[in-house]
């Protein structure tokens, strides 16, 4: 048995099975049989795999295209194309074949790889290997990583609801220790020598980047940057070189790429990337993660953020990504530490060009923390690096910009934080109150320049004390206030922008309604008796669509647009009287029918 981590079938293939192929032993000339049992569902598909892999009567193209190819084990497509029942000579007979019967293993030796891998009972696989060994003597081999079947044993899942927690407990405990044993006890009797493979990292993968030998540039990269790639790998605590390889795959169109559009980047950035990129590959795929962990984090200066703030204010919310940069960036400076770009392919295997680019083009702005402003410099660099003769000047720096409103709300908002943080550590010469009555201020006119943030909570997690400081609050409470006035502006401007397409450039508003207002409560922001000019001047066709639009929506988003309830309430009323004693035509009709949707959207609203 061989017990061991990542590389083990490579040492099979390259080392082991070609001693084992040329050996002669007794008179006998012995051939390996390999088989991974990655993914086998059942034992039949054992012994059917050993059969195909045995059978005299093989076809011999197959065997023909083994020996052409120096392949040992036949592909799962010819496999599939295989003739079963031509083989066995039973065209038409329903009746299950046993494959054990089939089996022609004398002079093989039998390895089973992948056993950590396989959707069978373990203890039933080994049960089944122990028939070759015991009572055919059949040579044979088991290549394992143990500390993977360990885990999977333990996350057998055996939980059944009915039952109390504690007994439900009690039950896992038991069954793991059981299968513990019985899995002890069956390698005591089975495995003859088990030897553990411990391989030396530093060959494997300069064989892996071999493949990368036909681009000069990149391997001389990667060579240069060797230690760097052995420690990520190492720090990733999987040591799966598959990943590894995909993660370096990923990197060298990360690397062609950069070169080809911005060959003057800074050469510390393309070591950051290449981290980053078997980094994030290892967290990503690895399955150590829940993918969204990095979704909402939109560049470096967010990612930044976020570390700093965990270290300024202790705050364990945002543990995994301070424990991120910790790992992987530990003994490595950089200031740009974070690539939306490389997150977003390696997630989801899409090259985002325009990211690309922004990225990019940042990096280029930003590599020179001295030349950034002081309050970005406060925001995503350790304010603790930024010197003693500096500190005085980014700090008057920043108030003046507040007190001017020439930064965007948001900001403002998390500066005041490293602001109260600083007048409690006696870092600058202000009272609080001081503080407090500029920051308000300065909001007040920032408002007029900044944008609506659509999920601010996500950016000032983390920006706290641990516990409640009313000051904060305070300014918490009025961005929250100035916020939620920017997100009106926004919709008005918006509803304006749709609705004015009414009557007269109907298939704009159709676009734009479809696109982007199906889950925007626009018409809280436009005048219902406005709304009802526009489209009682409209076509009877577009009365009818348009009224098909509203209700579609409102059943498809009523609690998002249920804001709208007052205004459609409105609308009601203003078309009721407008109908009210009029001559029936077919407009009437249609804006009676038009009323009649209007009271279904309404109730869809009161119930949401």
């Amino acid at each position: 048995m061989e017990n061991g981590e990542a590389g083990k079938t490579y040492f099979w293939n390259n080392k082991i099975r070609p001693k084992i192929d040329g050996m002669q032993y007794n008179g006998k000339r012995y051939s390996t049989i390999y088989m991974s049992l990655y993914g086998i569902s059942n034992l039949e598909e054992i012994s059917k795999k050993i059969f195909i892999e045995t059978s005299q009567l093989m076809d011999k193209n197959v065997k023909k295209h083994m020996d052409i190819t120096g392949k040992y084990s036949i592909p799962e497509y010819a496999k599939t194309g295989l003739n079963m029942a031509n083989i066995f000579g039973v065209n038409g007979n329903n009746d299950k074949i046993d494959y054990e019967k089939f089996f022609s293993t004398d002079n093989k030796v039998l390895c089973f790889d992948d056993l950590e891998r396989a959707n069978v009972d373990v203890i039933d696989i080994l049960g089944y290997i122990n028939n070759f060994v015991e009572h055919d003597h059949i040579k044979t081999i088991i290549i394992c990583n143990e500390k993977e079947l360990s885990t999977k044993l333990k996350n057998s899942n055996l939980d059944d609801e009915t039952k109390p927690m504690v007994e439900r407990i009690q039950d896992k405990i038991e069954y793991v220790f059981d299968k513990a044993n019985d899995y002890e006890r069956i390698k005591e009797k089975l495995i003859g020598e088990t030897f553990e493979y411990r391989p030396e990292f530093n060959y494997i993968i300069n064989g892996i980047l071999m493949r990368y030998e036909n681009n000069p540039d990149l391997i001389r990269f990667l060579r240069e940057n060797t230690p760097y790639i052995i420690n990520t790998f190492n720090k990733s605590q999987t040591r799966n070189l598959r990943i590894l390889k995909h993660s370096l795959n990923d990197f060298s169109k990360i690397f062609d790429m950069v070169n080809k559009y911005y060959p003057n980047t800074n050469y510390r950035v393309i070591q950051t990337m290449l981290i980053f990129t078997i980094a994030i590959s290892f967290e990503i795929k690895a399955g150590k993660i829940t993918k969204d962990k990095f979704i909402y984090i939109n560049n470096n200066e967010e990612y930044k953020a976020l570390v700093i703030s965990s270290k300024v204010f202790m705050d364990n919310r945002q543990f995994y990504i301070k424990e991120f940069d910790n790992n992987y960036y530990y003994n490595f400076k950089a200031e740009y530490r974070f690539f939306k770009f490389i997150e977003n392919y390696v997630r989801t295997r899409i090259f985002d060009t325009r990211k690309f680019k922004e990225d990019m083009e940042d990096i280029i702005n930003t590599v020179d923390t001295e030349k950034l402003p002081g309050h970005k410099r406060l925001l995503t660099e350790e304010f603790w690096k930024i010197s003693d003769s500096q500190f005085p000047e980014v700090i008057e720096e920043v108030i003046d910009n507040v007190k001017n409103g020439k930064l965007i709300l948001i900001d403002i908002t998390k500066l005041f934080m490293y602001f109260v943080y600083f007048v409690q550590k006696g870092l600058i010469n202000y009272q609080i109150s001081e503080i407090k009555s500029i920051f308000f201020n300065g909001m007040d006119i920032a408002y007029q320049n900044s944008e609506y943030i659509e999920n601010p909570e996500q950016e000032l997690e983390g920006l706290s004390f641990g516990e409640k400081n009313v000051d904060v609050e305070d300014i918490l409470a009025h961005f929250y206030v100035l916020n939620g006035k920017l997100k009106d502006k926004m919709y008005t401007e918006k509803a304006n922008d749709v609705l004015k397409a009414i009557p007269m450039k109907i298939e704009n508003f159709y676009e734009k309604l479809d696109e982007e207002c199906m889950d925007i409560p626009i018409f809280k922001y436009y005048d219902p008796h406005q709304l009802f000019q526009r489209i009682s001047c409209a076509s009877n066709e577009d009365i009818v669509q348009i009224k098909e639009k509203l209700l579609e929506r409102a059943k498809k988003n009523p609690i998002k647009l249920k804001p709208e309830l007052k205004n459609m309430i409105k609308l009601k009323e203003i078309t009721e009287q407008y109908i009210e004693g009029k001559e029936i035509t077919i407009k009437i009709v249609m804006l009676s029918e038009f009323l009649r949707d209007l009271e279904r959207i309404i109730k869809k609203y009161e119930r949401a």
